[in-house]
């Protein structure tokens, strides 16, 4: 009868992280568009539409928008996907590791987006639409990711 519960409590908490790890994907499709977008308009050396942020092509074509030749919106692709891809299988597998890397990936990219922004507000003295989007993405897939994570609070299986 234990056992019945336990595994009982177990679906409970997993039905619940999968309502969460569907935000993941959504956010990070959502921050996938963005990257794609930049990257797509960095390749064809189209300028940038900023809106009311008059500056912020001084952001996308500083030398910090760029790092080994690669523009940055192009790791952001990478990025988003792998945050995207580990939700997936997480989905398909329920393998704790999967919910794990869609988790911790969003800190380390909040790490990245508080030195961009650092950059941006302090040495280029711009602020880039997009970049401030992305920030948002990845500051609400962390929030996510970590409910989804208290919610199956359970032992990693790898």
């Amino acid at each position: 009868m234990q056992n019945l519960n336990n595994t009982l409590l177990e679906r409970s908490k997993s039905k619940k992280s999968r309502k969460f790890v569907f935000g993941l994907l959504g956010l990070s499709f959502l921050g996938f568009l963005d990257a794609l977008y930049l990257t797509i308009l960095h390749y064809a050396s189209i300028p940038v539409s900023c809106g009311a942020f008059t500056e912020c092509s001084r952001v996308l074509s500083s030398e910090y928008a760029v790092v080994l030749g690669i523009p940055l919106a192009a790791l952001g692709i990478v990025y988003y996907l792998a945050v995207f891809l580990s939700a997936a299988f997480f989905l398909d597998t329920e393998r704790r590791i999967f919910l794990l890397a869609a988790s911790l990936l969003p800190f380390m990219g909040l790490v990245a987006s508080g030195f961009f922004l650092y950059l941006q507000i302090a040495v280029i003295e711009a602020l880039c639409p997009y970049c401030l989007v992305s920030a948002i993405i990845t500051l609400l897939l962390a929030c996510v990711a970590v409910y989804a994570l208290w919610i199956s609070r359970t032992e990693i299986s790898l």
